[in-house]
């Protein structure tokens, strides 16, 4: 067993990174449509990403800087329009998600690059992908930068203003998981699926909800 004072003892930002992914795992992943002022389109996944708010809906999900300390297109673009789409992909879209995690040049469209098609978001100029079972689209609150090196977080608070689902998956209540089959991100080049569940009832005054809430 080791313990580290970070303080005393500095790891190397490589080696906290492969520590974090490795760890905490498996992360949902937002693949995420922005446009620059041009209109130009960018599409990325980025597993560092939750839901932050329910009340107002707000999801989040932070861009690290690269390796020499510049930032994605995504942050570029949301600088320029302040809007985004964040999708779950599914299993059904991993090959195409994961090739627009392609390094391309600035201004080069990743929904083209992977074979996508674009379709409208309602409430957004920014468009969404036409086969992602799930969609938000979002105006961004807020970007909460940790610093200007390598691999520093940039957090994105985005607010949710529109919904895409596919009729099949949800019922007004709950959303179908074997239909969606969402994925998470591990470590490296390996994904989980959601396949192997098991149930633990969580004790009634644990909820964030009131009854009432709950059984709405």
């Amino acid at each position: 067993m080791s313990d580290y004072l970070l303080e005393e003892h500095p790891l190397s930002p490589g080696k906290v990174y492969r520590l974090l992914s490795g760890s905490i795992c498996p992360r949902p992943i937002a693949w995420v449509s922005t446009l620059d002022a041009a209109g130009n389109a960018n599409l990325a996944p980025f597993s560092f990403f939750n839901v932050v708010s329910v009340n107002p809906p707000v999801l989040g999900f932070s861009p690290l800087l690269d390796g020499d300390g510049h930032p994605k297109d995504t942050i570029r673009n949301l600088a320029e329009v302040p809007e985004c789409v964040v999708h779950i992909s599914g299993e059904g879209l991993v090959n195409e998600m994961n090739a627009t995690s392609a390094g391309l040049e600035h201004g080069d469209d990743e929904f083209v690059h992977a074979g996508l098609e674009k379709v409208a978001m309602p409430g957004v100029s920014v468009p969404r992908v036409a086969g992602a079972p799930v969609a938000f689209g979002c105006r961004l609150r807020e970007i909460v930068r940790f610093g200007d090196q390598p691999l520093a977080g940039n957090l994105v608070l985005a607010e949710v203003v529109s919904i895409h689902v596919d009729d099949a998956l949800w019922d007004g209540r709950h959303v179908d998981a074997e239909g969606l089959r969402p994925i998470g991100r591990m470590a490296g080049n390996d994904y989980a699926r959601c396949t192997d569940l098991f149930e633990v009832e969580r004790p009634a005054s644990g909820s964030a909800m009131s009854a009432q809430q709950r059984g709405g």
